[in-house]
């Protein structure tokens, strides 16, 4: 009778526990969508307007080199962004620091599509766009994250890879859901979309933010977090030590993260730009082109993640890394090809393929490199340096090698290979952690 009792109860808590990982990963995919919704579309006005509408007046070069560099500032923010929502998420739970960076990035994007232009208010135009991008950017220092951590940290070690790849998906449907924000509002005639109709995307940042908090806070906590909290292990120095005793693992973990973001955002932004504005493509191609890849990666993010779990995590980053290394220079022949659907093409392999099949890996690899003491810090950190030396600049280092090159792309794809080619060795220091317990 005891032994039918045990069954049942076992049962049941099995059934409780697939209950809060589902509920946790419908909460972590939908947050991650409404968040980066807020950041893609300040990415993508950043390529396709901003100039036009924050630093009128110089040429085209130029124009590039200065958006890009109040594009950048948003990562300049991100590693404090991390190191503050790290600690706290490592001390006062994760649940507590998703609601947060929703609320913040939300309410910034909300004000830059409140905000006057150069035309109306002169330079404070420009200086009140970098504080809000610097809000952004400190907001999303711990989104990622956390996101991916809360779902790893409930799923079971034999599907891990697959169940914590889940919210990087949520974070492309916000990508896509910019995207197509901005194909839809690019159809207004074009005074009226420079008038007002940019800031359409950034005004429906009220209802993610509105979407974004009622969900996350029907979130529960960690079951990891709160062994720690009842155990009382919870690091009162999460970042002391991190450094202490993760300290090999916190550089490979940079490491794999610069191919990852750099080749993200010379694809998500800086392509954009160079499509249209070098090109002189139609700016829809390479919305579409975005669209197109974001829509494949819904089904690439956890297809790679799910054989990360029967492959390993090591050779599934060593194998994305790679597709992005050797994609470079073929993506941008088939960009000067002019073909809309070569350029389509290109994208979608470059995206869904290499820089998010390694973000894809990353999802439960992260959460496996670092003790649960300190874990939110060590991903947080990790992600969000290596985003300031790569995604950070990539857009602005790329315009500038296409100035010093004059027009040619060669030099931009040997950038994406050398960033690429940074997580590619990476992976030959880096342990193998696939089924590897995580809890306390």
């Amino acid at each position: 009778m005891s032994t039918i009792a045990n069954s049942i109860t076992d049962t049941a808590a099995e059934a409780v526990d697939k209950k809060d990982l589902h509920r946790v990963i419908v909460a972590s995919i939908a947050g991650s969508a409404m968040e980066w919704y807020d950041f893609s579309i300040y990415g993508t006005a950043s390529a396709l307007i901003f100039s036009e509408l924050f630093f009128p007046g110089l040429d085209k070069v130029t124009a590039l080199l200065a958006i890009f560099a109040t594009y950048a500032v948003g990562f300049v923010a991100r590693p404090f962004g991390g190191l503050f929502f790290g600690r706290v998420g490592d001390r006062k739970g994760r649940k507590f620091v998703l609601v947060s960076t929703v609320l913040l990035m939300g309410v910034s994007t909300l004000l830059i599509g409140l905000l006057p232009t150069y035309t109306q208010i002169g330079a404070w135009a420009t200086g009140l766009l970098v504080i809000l991008r610097l809000l952004q950017g400190f907001g999303s220092g711990a989104e990622q994250a956390g996101a991916s951590l809360i779902v790893a940290e409930f799923a079971p070690k034999e599907t891990r890879g697959f169940y914590a790849s889940l919210p990087f998906a949520g974070i492309i449907i916000g990508i896509l859901l910019a995207a197509g924000m901005f194909s839809l509002v690019q159809q207004m005639p074009h005074d009226d979309f420079m008038a007002w109709g940019w800031r359409i995307p950034f005004l429906f940042s009220v209802v993610v933010i509105a979407v974004g908090i009622i969900i996350r806070l029907r979130v529960k906590e960690s079951p990891v977090f709160e062994e720690m909290k009842r155990k009382k292990l919870a690091s009162k120095q999460p970042v002391k030590d991190l450094l202490r005793y993760s300290r090999k693992n916190l550089i490979v973990a940079c490491c794999l993260r610069m191919g990852e973001n750099g080749t993200s955002y010379l694809y998500q932004v800086f392509a954009l730009s160079y499509l249209a504005k070098v090109l002189l493509i139609d700016k829809s191609v390479g919305t579409l082109g975005l669209i197109a890849a974001a829509a494949v990666s819904v089904f690439t993010i956890p297809f790679i993640g799910y054989l990360s779990d029967r492959l390993g995590r090591r050779v599934m980053y060593r194998v994305t890394a790679l597709i992005a290394a050797l994609w470079a220079f073929p993506a941008f022949w088939l960009f000067n090809t002019m073909d809309s659907t070569l350029i389509v093409l290109s994208m979608v392999v470059a995206i869904s393929l290499g820089a998010f099949g390694m973000y894809s890996v990353q999802a439960a690899y992260f959460p496996e490199l670092f003790d649960a003491r300190y874990r939110y810090t060590g991903i947080a950190v990790s992600k969000e340096f290596a985003a300031l030396a790569s995604g950070g600049i990539a857009p602005f280092v790329a315009a500038a090698l296409l100035s010093w090159s004059g027009d040619h792309y060669w030099p931009v794809a040997a950038y994406v290979m050398l960033l690429a080619g940074i997580s590619f060795v990476a992976t030959f220091f880096a342990p193998e952690t696939r089924g590897s317990e995580i809890s306390i």
